[in-house]
């Protein structure tokens, strides 16, 4: 039941960067309501997949796995870190894409 918590972190992550691309996709159509939700579920999403990875870094330490810890923690670090900052940066792409056509 643990080991679903990468599949969630996996899937979460994904869907982070996922919503931006389909709001910077649909920009070209005239229907521009759900930029900000599907902003917000982006970063949502994105925190909750990094939630995921502490609890089941938490369950490693609770079990006492110190091995699979030092083995992986490396790894988890440098992709919870790609994660926040390209989620960060495909969501300030669609920010500055519809400012201008709110101001409009």
């Amino acid at each position: 039941m643990i080991g679903l918590l990468n599949i969630g972190s996996l899937a979460l992550g994904l869907i982070a960067w996922i919503l931006p691309v389909v709001n910077l996709m649909q920009y070209d159509k005239h229907d521009h309501r759900n930029w900000v939700a599907l902003s917000i579920l982006s970063i949502s999403a994105c925190a909750i997949s990094l939630c995921f990875q502490i609890f089941y870094n938490y369950h490693l330490v609770k079990i006492e796995d110190w091995s699979a810890l030092m083995d992986t923690m490396g790894a988890v670090a440098f992709v919870a870190a790609a994660l926040l900052i390209v989620t960060i940066i495909l969501n300030a792409i669609t920010l500055i894409v519809y400012r201008d056509w709110t101001a409009k």
